[in-house]
């Protein structure tokens, strides 16, 4: 088995500062540093430490070659990652000192995915694989039809939420996850309550509260609590969630399982400063001795 992923790859700008700006401000950083990010870079990252197979399918500019390199060396398949004359997406992120972040993001290269690369990896695919994908990349809808028409679970992060976005790929979906925000914001634009919508299983993420699991089938939402633990940096733990999830989705865990690993992975993750760099490894997660 194996997870597909049409995913952005980044170049993580992260600046510490003492609040988050205002609109207007001026504000001096304290801190900077340079990382591989994007949510599906991160997302690959993150399966690949639970230990699953994954190929990475995006691109990057020639300043960004470096990264396609990281994910490499952190054991993601990256023969799907193409050079663009683009330059390399980026986002700019600021961390203020209890953790919570605003960022700004430049599509760059992972808006220039080509069809014939997307064809070309999932023709490697079989029924028992996923396909992962987020809204930071073109091409969504045409993958998400494709691999759902190859029989592949597709697993969609709604995010950054884009209704339109949404609507066009709900249809292909069996897993949908999404923080709880953007539920509002889904079930605002459809009018529908989550239960309702055309998707198997449905994961709202609630932060420092847990998560929501919807699931269509048992006709049920259950909750998970997050674990408590000290918050450096919020950046990617959303990311490392789902990717954990997809992970032990792909390696036969029930959803349940699957989320009880991921929390864990989230909770170590909020602990550390940094995005795709700093995800915890399986061994990591069973070391650790959570409260």
């Amino acid at each position: 088995m194996a997870i597909y992923n049409l995913g952005s790859i980044n170049l993580d700008n992260v600046y510490m500062v003492p609040h988050l700006p205002q609109p207007g401000e001026t504000l001096a950083a304290t801190g900077f540093r340079q990382g591989l990010g994007g949510k599906g870079a991160n997302m690959s990252v993150a399966a690949a430490r639970a230990a699953a197979r994954v190929i990475h399918i995006g691109a990057v500019g020639a300043d960004g070659r470096w990264a396609a390199e990281r994910l490499l060396e952190y054991g993601v398949d990256t023969r799907f990652i193409a050079t663009s004359t683009v330059a390399t997406g980026h986002a700019n992120i600021c961390v203020d000192p209890a953790g919570e972040n605003s960022i700004v993001i430049f599509g760059g290269a992972n808006q220039k995915i080509s069809a014939d690369d997307l064809g070309r990896a999932l023709s490697e695919a079989s029924t028992a694989d996923t396909f992962l994908l987020q809204n930071e990349t073109n091409a969504q809808t045409e993958a998400a039809r494709l691999a759902k028409s190859m029989g592949l679970r597709v697993v969609y992060a709604a995010a950054p939420f884009d209704a339109m976005a949404v609507r066009a790929v709900m249809d292909h979906v069996d897993l949908m996850v999404l923080n709880a925000v953007e539920a509002a914001q889904l079930e605002a634009e459809t009018g529908s309550k989550l239960a309702d919508l055309p998707i198997s299983d449905i994961i709202v993420t609630r932060g420092s509260k847990g998560c929501d699991w919807i699931s269509k089938s048992a006709g049920q939402i259950q909750h998970f609590d997050a674990i408590k633990t000290e918050v450096v940096d919020t950046t990617g733990a959303g990311d490392t969630f789902t990717g954990y999830v997809v992970a032990g989705l792909d390696r036969g865990m029930p959803m349940g399982q699957a989320i009880g690993l991921a929390t864990r992975a989230a909770a170590l993750m909020v602990g550390r400063l940094g995005t795709a760099d700093v995800i915890p490894d399986l061994k990591e997660i069973e070391d650790h001795r959570f409260n």
